[in-house]
């Protein structure tokens, strides 16, 4: 900017310089595609409306998996991301060593999954603080549990990224990323939630904090102002939440990130998605 341009612009007499597209490539979360249509019609459809990647849920057998890789190599929409299934019913934070070993299990085939769809995350809830499992041990169970399967994430160069949910853990972004540091090792690492902390946190602030640590990101954008008889922050379409979009995109610009971002909303059918993908546009370009 030269003198003039400085002078015009202290003036308010410029307009504002556009803000840039994040190289954030858009994904789905496959459950939101409509379930009466094949695999391979889902992915078509959401290529269509203009998603790049999908993030699916740990298959339910090995024909399931077959499907969705035939899917994605006859589509070209890949499957970016691995939603570990068993995390929430088979916590790594359980005193019950047989539901441990499930939920390990359960681990280790979303890794495999990965591998098979050449995805390169898992995303896994460490664990859950409840009446009968305090903090601390919620932080080292988990911590535990996570070391063991490392070695197997690393053999198949597939990140465990852990996500930031309603699960009483993890509860500022200082501890989030001390959990992670503590591992120290590239194959561990953030799978941030924008929607997940509106209610107690800025995600522009989480993602500040979190930096490189930074694998994936989902986006949903609820609503932090408390709803009478709500269990759990009500979502609102995107762009109409409480997420400031334009700081959430100047954080990450500022972080470099440029991995995926996948949406995780309500399913619908294709003018439905298209308007999600729009909107999501909307976010990548910092309007």
């Amino acid at each position: 900017m030269n003198r003039r341009q400085f002078a015009a612009a202290a003036a308010g007499l410029l307009t504002p310089l556009k803000a840039a597209r994040l190289p954030v490539r858009k994904g789905v979360y496959a459950p939101m595609l409509p379930r009466e249509l094949s695999w391979t019609e889902r992915f078509r459809l959401a290529r269509e409306v203009g998603f790049e990647e999908v993030e699916c849920n740990t298959a339910a057998g090995d024909a399931e998996a077959g499907q969705i890789r035939a899917a994605a190599e006859s589509t070209g929409l890949r499957v970016h991301s691995v939603m570990n299934s068993t995390h929430a019913k088979y916590p790594l934070s359980s005193p019950d060593p047989a539901v441990v070993a499930s939920g390990l299990q359960g681990l280790e085939t979303s890794l495999r999954n990965a591998r098979f769809w050449n995805s390169d995350t898992v995303l896994l809830v460490p664990g859950f603080v409840t009446p009968q499992v305090g903090y601390r041990e919620c932080w080292e169970r988990s911590q535990k549990e996570i070391r063991r399967i490392l070695p197997m994430a690393a053999e198949m160069k597939v990140v465990i990224a852990i996500e930031n949910v309603g699960n009483r853990f993890l509860l500022s972004p200082l501890e989030f990323a001390r959990y992670v540091d503590e591992f120290n090792s590239p194959w561990l690492k953030a799978y941030f939630d924008v929607g997940n902390i509106v209610r107690n946190g800025f995600p522009q602030d989480w993602i500040r904090t979190l930096g490189k640590r930074i694998v994936k990101l989902h986006l949903k954008d609820p609503l932090a102002r408390p709803v009478p008889n709500a269990s759990a922050s009500p979502r609102a379409p995107l762009l109409e939440g409480d997420v400031d979009w334009r700081e959430v995109h100047k954080a990450l610009a500022e972080i470099a990130y440029s991995g995926s971002a996948t949406v995780e909303l309500p399913g619908g059918d294709a003018a439905y998605l298209l308007d999600i993908s729009r909107r999501v546009d909307k976010i990548l370009a910092g309007i």
